[in-house]
């Protein structure tokens, strides 16, 4: 089984011990992360990666700001420079559950499962009622076939997050790869229960947003249509 990254220091990163953070630097940071954050809700993700790598910059012992930064590094395709940056985050907080979540789903978006199990692992100790984990960890053993694995964590998100209807569709996935067509079918009408927009195959598209590859999409297309 692989091991998690050894958490190493970043020589390049600056540590509260080796440089004195003037209160004007701290503002500075602050208002270069609200401007990043404005970018990215424009969708101008380079503007935003700029701003919030000089927010970092000026604050590097700011946990936020570094989980902000490798998060829309992960939302403009950059996941290498994501997983990077969430690491530095880990680094500074071992335990951060935002940070653990956030590198797990890119982790599995770009394909490394094994990896994605481990760390979403690690989040769902960090916090057992971790829907995000749960929900991760069942599209993660869906595609590593492990089909008991991915029902059991899709039922355990469906029931800390019963209003969220990407579960559902991960479940309905993993029972209709296992051979349970009827019970995927019956779980797929249940999602078009939470969001009606689920009825709609176009809309399916949009669950690579979610963390869901394009085969598991054909998969639910498939469950839907025949629903």
């Amino acid at each position: 089984m692989p091991t998690l990254p050894a958490i190493a220091a970043n020589p390049k990163t600056s540590s509260p011990q080796s440089s004195k953070l003037t209160q004007a630097d701290k503002r500075a940071a602050d208002e270069y992360r609200q401007l990043g954050l404005s970018y990215r809700k424009q969708e101008r993700f380079e503007e935003a990666i700029a701003a919030l790598q000089q927010s970092v910059t000026l604050d590097p012992s700011n946990l936020d700001g570094r989980i902000i930064l490798g998060w829309t590094q992960h939302l403009a395709k950059k996941d290498e420079a994501a997983a990077a940056s969430l690491w530095d985050a880990i680094y500074l907080s071992p335990t951060s559950l935002q940070a653990f979540n956030a590198i797990g789903i890119v982790y599995l978006v770009r394909g490394d499962l094994p990896q994605a199990v481990i760390l979403h692992s690690w989040a769902s100790l960090l916090k057992t009622d971790n829907e995000i984990a749960h929900y991760n960890l069942s599209l993660a053993y869906q595609r590593l076939k492990q089909t008991d694995l991915a029902i059991a964590y899709a039922q355990k998100a469906i029931e800390l997050e019963p209003n969220n209807p990407h579960p559902f569709v991960a479940l309905a996935i993993a029972q209709w790869t296992s051979g349970d067509r009827a019970s995927a079918k019956r779980i797929f009408r249940e999602a078009i229960g939470v969001d009606a927009r689920y009825r709609s195959s176009e809309f399916l598209d949009f669950l690579n947003e979610a963390g869901f590859s394009a085969d598991q999409i054909q998969t639910a297309k498939q469950v839907l249509t025949s629903s």
